[in-house]
């Protein structure tokens, strides 16, 4: 099962390509998208990482959350379901 992640604090610059190879060191990437605000197409300094197994994300967690990358305090954790 997949294992969602939600990476805050991104520097503005940091693209979905980035994120992904932040995240790729630590196992398979199913998806990486930095969220873009849809009238300015701007980084909101926000995105979501899935991973492939939940140890690989568990690593990924422990071992990202809180390094500086670009300046910032990155805040890596599960992400939390949408509500609708």
């Amino acid at each position: 099962m997949p294992s969602n992640i939600y990476v805050g604090n991104l520097s503005y610059e940091t693209t979905s390509g980035h994120l992904r190879g932040m995240f790729a060191e630590f196992g398979e990437v199913a998806d990486a998208q930095v969220i873009t605000d849809r009238d300015t197409g701007r980084s909101r300094g926000f995105g979501f990482v899935e991973m492939k197994s939940n140890e690989a994300a568990d690593n990924a967690i422990s071992s990202l959350n809180g390094k500086n990358v670009d300046g910032r305090q990155l805040q890596v954790n599960v992400a939390k379901p949408r509500s609708r």
